[in-house]
C-alpha cells in the first residue's frame, strides 16, 4: 500500500480539528454505529474546554488504496516546540485558513517553519459559508504571506480548495456545498503530496512525540526514515550529537489505524509508528540498527522567552486540598514534562524546594500549572519573568513579539496608546473588514504580560490579540507595572461579611465571606500605592439590647474573580500564586509582616 504523510496547519479556531473529524468519517474510520465525540483529536480535557490543540496527534485513513497519515498540529505559538518536531515527519501540509479572518500570526509561524524545510502546501479556505467571508482577499493574503516567508516558485504555485469543515465538504470552487464531501481534498493530497522519501541502508527513526503508557511504559512516535523494524529487534538510541544513550529491544510497534493504534509486526520506511520498550529513548533522539553511527538531523528549537519559579507550597493551608505537595514529587513531575516537551526547560534552584521553569509563553506555562493542579498537586508559583540574553558586546537583549490585534475602529486609539506605554511600536495598520482594523506591533514580551485582560476591558471584549516570537532586540527600558498596593489579611480564619463590608472603601476585594484566609494572604487591591493589612475576622458586637430600627442586611460588592492566567500576570515580584486542586490564592512570598519589612529594608540598603 502506498503512503502519504501530511500535517494540517491552521490558526487557533480555524476549524482544523473539525476537518480531521470529517476526513475520518468519510474515509470509513468510524463504524456507522460507533459513538464518537466531536473534535475527536482533542483528547486532553483542557483542549476540549479551551477549543485549542496543545499536543500534536497522529491518525491515519485509507483512501483509494493509499494510507494517509494525518498529523493535527497545535495552532498556538506557545506550543511551537511540538510544531517544529512534527514537520520533520511529513512530506506535505494542508494550510487551513478562515475565509473571513485570513492568515493569522500562528499560521505564519508554522507555515514559515514548513516552507523552510521544503514542504509543498495545499491551501484550504475554510468557513466559506460565513456571512463575512472575504474569499478573494484571503487568497491574496495567503499568497503575500508565502512570498514574505521566502517561498520558492514551486511552493507559491499552490493548489486551492474551498469549503466548510463543519458542513463536511471541500471543492475546487467556493460555490458549495458539493455532494462529494471531502473527496476533492483526499484526491488532491494523493496528487500533490509526494510519497515519503526513503533512505537506503539500515533502520533509522527520529523520535518526535513522547507519552507515558500505563501498560507499555514510554511510547515514542516518529517516522521511519530508512530500513524496517520488527518487534523484539535489537536497536540502539543516539542523541543529537551521536552519543550512545542506550541499547535495547523493541517490545511493541503500534501503527495508527483510524483513531486507534494497532500492534503490527513490521514497520516499513516512510510510515509513522509508535515504539515501546526503550526507557531512555527521547524526542529528537535517533532510534537505529546497532551498526548505525550517525544520528538523523533534528530540527533546532527556538529558545524559551519566559521563566517562572515553581516552589513547594508553604502556606498555613498547605496539604489540606491536594495530595502531591513535596518538593520531590513536584520535581519529578516537572522533569517528566520537560522530557516530552523540548520547548520547556527545568533547572533545580540551589534551594532544593524551588525550580525555574522556562517556556515559550504565558499560555504554555499556565496550562502546565493547570494540568498539575488537576492531578492533585499543590504548589506556589512566581510572576513570569522574561529570559534576557547578552550580545557579543555585553549589551542586554530582550525577546520582542509580533502582536496582531483585530479591533473595532472606535477602540483602536486606546489600543495604540496602551501598547505605546508598554514600549510597543506599530508597524502596520490596515482594514480587516466590517469596520474593524488590524493593528500590528513589535512589543517586548515584558510589556505584554497581563495585557490580554486589560485589552478586553478597553475594547468591551471585542478585540482579538495574537502574538508570536519575533527576535531578541536591545533592552527597551523600564515599563510601568501595577501601581496599586494590595490588601492583606493580618490573621488566619474565615472572612466575615460584616468586617468586609466596613473595609470596602479601602479597595475592591478578591474573596467572598466564608473564604479561608491566612496572615500574608492577598484579599484585595488597595486604592493607594502602599500595601495595607486588614482584620477580616472581626464580627459585629452582640448586645442584649435590640436596635430600634431593623438591622440592615450586609450587601457586598461582588469580588474580583482571579483566573490562573490573570493572577499570574497581576502579582508583583514579591508575591506568589498558591495553586491547589480547589483554590487559587494570592499571597506575599514572605508571609510574616516583620520579616517582610526586614527583607525590603535589606534590599533597599543593597540598592
Amino acid at each position: 500500500m502506498s503512503l502519504r504523510n501530511i500535517a494540517i496547519i491552521a490558526h487557533v479556531d480555524h476549524g482544523k480539528t473539525t476537518l480531521v473529524d470529517r476526513l475520518l468519517q468519510q474515509s470509513g474510520a468510524f463504524r456507522d454505529n460507533q459513538r464518537v465525540a466531536e473534535r475527536v483529536m482533542d483528547s486532553n480535557d483542557i483542549e476540549k474546554e479551551r477549543g485549542i490543540t496543545i499536543l500534536a496527534k497522529a491518525t491515519s485513513v485509507v483512501w483509494k488504496d493509499t494510507r494517509v497519515n494525518i498529523v493535527d498540529t497545535p495552532g498556538h505559538a506557545d506550543f511551537g516546540g511540538e510544531v517544529e518536531r512534527i514537520l520533520s515527519m511529513v512530506d506535505g501540509a494542508i494550510v487551513l485558513v478562515d475565509a473571513a479572518e485570513g492568515p493569522m500570526p500562528q499560521t505564519k509561524f508554522v507555515v514559515g517553519k514548513a516552507l523552510k524545510i521544503g514542504l509543498k502546501p495545499i491551501v484550504a479556505i475554510n468557513k466559506v459559508d460565513r456571512p463575512d467571508a472575504r474569499i478573494k482577499e484571503v487568497v491574496n493574503d495567503v499568497f503575500d504571506l508565502f512570498a514574505a516567508l521566502d517561498a520558492t516558485d514551486e511552493q507559491l504555485d499552490f493548489p486551492i480548495l474551498y469549503g466548510s469543515s463543519k458542513q463536511g465538504w471541500m471543492a475546487l470552487s467556493a460555490d458549495g456545498p458539493n455532494t462529494d464531501g471531502m473527496a476533492p481534498l483526499f484526491d488532491l493530497v494523493l496528487k500533490h503530496v509526494a510519497p515519503p522519501t526513503v533512505e537506503d541502508g539500515p533502520f533509522k527513526m527520529l523520535g518526535t512525540l513522547i507519552e507515558a503508557n500505563p501498560y507499555l511504559g514510554r511510547l515514542i512516535t516518529g517516522r521511519v526514515f530508512a530500513g524496517s523494524i520488527r518487534t523484539n529487534q535489537a536497536v540502539k538510541v543516539l542523541n543529537r550529537e551521536g552519543e550512545l544513550i542506550e541499547n535495547g529491544r523493541v517490545s511493541k510497534i503500534l501503527a495508527f489505524r483510524g483513531i486507534e493504534r494497532t500492534p503490527i509486526d513490521v514497520a516499513e520506511a516512510g510510515d509513522i509508528v509508535a515504539i515501546a520498550g526503550l526507557p531512555n529513548f527521547n524526542v529528537a533522539d535517533t532510534l537505529a540498527a546497532p551498526e548505525v553511527t550517525t544520528p538523523l538531523q533534528a530540527q533546532p528549537i527556538d529558545p524559551p522567552t519566559l521563566s517562572m519559579t515553581f516552589m513547594v507550597n508553604d502556606s498555613p493551608y498547605a496539604g489540606t486540598e491536594g495530595d502531591k505537595v513535596t518538593g520531590r514529587v513536584i520535581r519529578a513531575r516537572l522533569h517528566k514534562e520537560a522530557e516530552g516537551n523540548v520547548a520547556l526547560r527545568v533547572v533545580d534552584s540551589p534551594n532544593s524546594d524551588s525550580y525555574t521553569v522556562s517556556g515559550r509563553g504565558e499560555l504554555q506555562l499556565a496550562i502546565l500549572i493547570e494540568n498539575m493542579r488537576r492531578e492533585g498537586f499543590e504548589l506556589a508559583v512566581s510572576r513570569p519573568r522574561v529570559v534576557f540574553q547578552r550580545d557579543e558586546a555585553g549589551n542586554l537583549l530582550e525577546p520582542i513579539e509580533e502582536v496582531t490585534i483585530d479591533v473595532d475602529e472606535e477602540h483602536s486609539g486606546i489600543v495604540v496608546q496602551k501598547l505605546s506605554e508598554r514600549k510597543g511600536e506599530m508597524t502596520e495598520m490596515k482594514p480587516s473588514g466590517g469596520d474593524r482594523l488590524r493593528l500590528i506591533f513589535l512589543a517586548p514580551t515584558r510589556g505584554l504580560i497581563g495585557y490580554q485582560g486589560e485589552l478586553l476591558t478597553d475594547t468591551r471584549g471585542t478585540a482579538v490579540m495574537n502574538r508570536i516570537f519575533h527576535s531578541y532586540q536591545p533592552y527597551k527600558g523600564t515599563i510601568a507595572g501595577r501601581r496599586n498596593g494590595v490588601l492583606l489579611s493580618n490573621d488566619q480564619g474565615e472572612a466575615v461579611a460584616y468586617a468586609m463590608f466596613n473595609l470596602e472603601d479601602r479597595g475592591p476585594m478578591m474573596i467572598e465571606p466564608g473564604t479561608r484566609i491566612y496572615r500574608g494572604m492577598i484579599v484585595g487591591e488597595h486604592n493607594r500605592e502602599n500595601d495595607l493589612e486588614l482584620n477580616l475576622l472581626k464580627g459585629k458586637k452582640l448586645t442584649n439590647i435590640r436596635a430600634a430600627g431593623k438591622d440592615e442586611a450586609v450587601r457586598l460588592t461582588p469580588p474580583i474573580r482571579m483566573t490562573l492566567e490573570k493572577a499570574l500576570a497581576w502579582i508583583a515580584d514579591d508575591e506568589l500564586v498558591e495553586v491547589t486542586p480547589q483554590s487559587i490564592r494570592l499571597r506575599k512570598t514572605i508571609l510574616d509582616p516583620t520579616e517582610r519589612k526586614r527583607s525590603e529594608k535589606s534590599k533597599q540598603e543593597v540598592a
